[in-house]
C-alpha cells in the first residue's frame, strides 16, 4: 500500500522546531509533484553519497509531496523549499512571479530546466475489459475514468489539456473540443487533490475503469500490483509533459544552500541521474540512456503545449486563471 503523507502533515512536520526554518547548507527541502515519492527516494539514495564522496559532507534530503500548484501557493506561504521539481511550468512560474525564483529559470538549466518528461497515459483492469485504447474512448457512456482535480493537480491539468488537444485535432473545432472535456469530465466518479490520491481510488478502492496519470506512474503501478490486477495503455497521441525544475533562490539564498541546490539538480542531468530516471518509467534526454532503454517505452506522438494552445502564458490566462475555460467546463461536468 502507499504510504504518503499530506501536505498540511508534511508541511507541520518539516517545519517543526526553529532549527529547520534556520536550516545549514547540508540541508535540503525539494518540494515535488504528488506521484514523485518513489522516483526521489531513488534519486536521493544515490546523490547523498556521491556528493559526500565528492564534498566529504553528510548532507540530508527532506521531501514533500503534493499537487504542484497546491505546493507553489505552500512556498509563497512559507514552505521553505529550496528547489522545486514540479510536473507543470505554471506552478514554476507562479513562484517566479512572486519573486521566489529567477525570471529566466528556464535558462538555468538544460532543455528548458526540464531533465525528463512525460506524458497523460491509461492504467485499465487487467485484460482491459472496456478496450481502451484511445482518448475517444473515455467518454463512451459506459467508461468511469480517474484522475485528479486539475485545479489541484499539475498531472490533471494535463490531462485536461491532452484530452482538449486531442478532441481539436480530431474534431478540428473549438465547440466540439469544449463539448469533449465536459463529457470526459461528467465520467469521472471523484476527484482527489492529487495523483496518488487518484491513484489510490482506482488501484485499491476499485473504482472506475481506466485511470488517466503519467506513463511514468502507469508502468510503476502496474509493475507493483501485477499483470493480474492493472495493465498499462499508451494510447497512440498524447500531450508532452516536461518536469521543469528549478532553484528557489529566496529560501536557498536565505538557508545558505544554493551550492547544494544547484548540485542537486545537476545531478538529475548526469548519466546516473538520467537512469535512475529512466528506470523509473521517466523518458530523458540523455541519448545513451535513451539507446539503453529503447525498448521499454512504447512509440508515441507527442503534441506540444505551446504548438497547439500557445505559450504558457496564454494557456494559463485562457484555461487555469479564476473564471477561465478549465473553471467554465469544470463547473458545468
Amino acid at each position: 500500500m502507499f504510504r504518503f503523507l499530506t501536505l498540511g502533515a508534511a508541511f507541520a512536520v518539516l517545519l517543526s522546531g526553529s532549527a529547520f526554518a534556520q536550516q545549514a547548507p547540508d540541508k535540503l527541502l525539494n518540494a515535488s509533484y504528488d506521484v514523485g515519492r518513489e522516483l526521489f527516494v531513488a534519486i536521493n539514495k544515490a546523490f547523498i553519497p556521491k556528493y559526500d564522496a565528492e564534498t566529504g559532507k553528510d548532507i540530508a534530503i527532506k521531501q514533500s509531496h503534493a499537487g504542484t500548484s497546491a505546493q507553489a501557493r505552500a512556498i509563497i506561504e512559507g514552505l521553505g523549499a529550496d528547489v522545486v521539481t514540479f510536473n507543470q511550468v505554471t506552478d514554476v512560474d507562479k513562484l517566479a512571479e512572486n519573486g521566489f525564483v529567477a525570471k529566466d529559470w528556464q535558462k538555468q538549466f538544460p532543455n528548458n530546466a526540464s531533465p525528463f518528461y512525460s506524458f497523460p497515459s491509461f492504467l485499465v483492469r487487467a485484460g482491459n475489459p472496456k478496450n481502451i485504447k484511445n482518448w475517444d474512448d473515455l467518454v463512451r457512456d459506459d467508461v468511469k475514468v480517474v484522475f485528479p482535480n486539475p485545479k489541484t493537480s499539475g498531472n490533471a491539468r494535463y490531462t485536461y489539456l491532452a484530452a482538449y488537444a486531442f478532441a481539436k485535432q480530431t474534431y478540428g473545432d473549438d465547440a466540439k473540443a469544449q463539448a469533449f472535456v465536459k463529457k470526459l469530465f461528467s465520467n469521472v466518479p471523484v476527484f482527489d487533490t492529487g495523483g496518488r490520491g487518484s491513484t489510490t481510488t482506482f488501484v485499491e478502492r476499485d473504482i472506475g475503469d481506466v485511470l488517466i496519470t503519467f506513463e511514468s506512474e502507469t508502468r510503476g503501478i502496474a509493475k507493483q500490483f501485477g499483470s493480474d490486477k492493472v495493465q498499462a495503455v499508451t494510447p497512440p497521441v498524447s500531450l508532452l509533459a516536461e518536469f521543469p525544475v528549478a532553484v528557489v533562490d529566496k529560501v536557498a539564498d536565505a538557508h545558505g544552500s544554493r551550492p547544494l541546490a544547484k548540485a542537486y539538480l545537476d545531478f538529475l542531468y548526469s548519466a546516473d541521474g538520467q537512469r535512475i530516471l529512466a528506470e523509473n518509467g521517466n523518458r530523458v534526454h540523455d541519448p545513451a540512456v535513451v539507446s539503453q532503454f529503447k525498448d521499454q517505452f512504447p512509440e508515441v506522438k507527442l503534441l506540444k503545449v505551446e504548438d497547439v494552445f500557445g505559450p504558457w502564458d496564454k494557456v494559463q490566462k485562457e484555461h487555469f486563471d479564476s473564471g477561465a475555460e478549465l473553471d467554465q467546463l469544470f463547473g458545468q461536468k
